[in-house]
């Protein structure tokens, strides 16, 4: 049997969060999950910058929770 580890992740591991996030934010935002989960919701599929952020992680969670279930 495996030990499990602390659910806590070390800082370390997100430090360059910043230089992945607009790539994957991209990735997902042009994806056709991303798209028709935009337009079920009714929101706006032309949006970018921070609306787009917001977008992404919100179908990001949504999607996880979801997941989770």
């Amino acid at each position: 049997m495996s030990s499990l580890t602390s659910p806590t992740t070390p800082r370390s591991l997100f430090d360059h969060t910043d230089v992945f996030w607009p790539d994957l934010r991209e990735v997902i935002s042009g994806s056709s999950g991303f798209k028709r989960w935009v337009l079920e919701q009714g929101l706006d599929a032309n949006a970018q910058g921070t609306t787009l952020d917001i977008l992404v992680r919100s179908y990001l969670k949504q999607t996880l929770e979801t997941l989770a279930y």
